[in-house]
């Protein structure tokens, strides 16, 4: 009898739920409102490869997300720091050993976020601090001179800065 309750309970509940209103979409509708261009730069400054491979995807979304809501995706990333250590043809063996798979994700993710047209900015201050050879550095990244300079000099040109940690 108990079970005769619950699944009768069980089918009213499922004749109702199709009645209820339909959920609202889930979008950036509000906040996109009237934006044409959205013009992002991201910092990005870590110290595990694991990590760097997660925003890179985050960011390929972002991208996608802009574009199926009718934006036209406009963005930049500046890599600082040790960072620059996960974007080399051969990075340290240390790395290969201990991130391997990481590794390799960050570097799918540079070139197509270079397909996508994502301007990829390396710091070439630390590429000297961290000992990278600028030359090893994956396709489809730029070097510049100071990440600072070029964070600054993108805000300046409209781009809002996307923080990241």
């Amino acid at each position: 009898m108990k079970r005769f309750f619950v699944t009768l309970a069980t089918l009213v509940l499922l004749a109702f739920h199709g009645l209820a209103p339909a959920a609202a979409p889930i979008d950036d509708r509000a906040a996109l409102r009237g934006v044409k261009s959205g013009k992002g730069v991201f910092l990005i400054d870590f110290t595990e490869p694991r990590k760097t491979a997660f925003y890179l995807d985050i960011i390929r979304g972002t991208h996608a997300g802009f574009q199926r809501q009718g934006v036209k995706p406009d963005l930049v990333i500046v890599y600082i720091g040790p960072t620059v250590r996960f974007l080399t043809r051969t990075p340290d063996e240390e790395l290969v050993i201990d991130h391997d798979p990481s590794l390799q994700a960050i570097a799918e993710h540079v070139q197509a976020l270079h397909a996508l047209g994502v301007r990829q900015e390396v710091c070439s201050i630390a590429t000297r601090v961290f000992k990278v050879d600028n030359a090893n550095l994956l396709p489809g990244l730029s070097l510049v001179g100071d990440g600072f300079i070029s964070l600054i000099g993108w805000q300046t040109q409209g781009y809002k800065l996307v923080p990241l940690f």
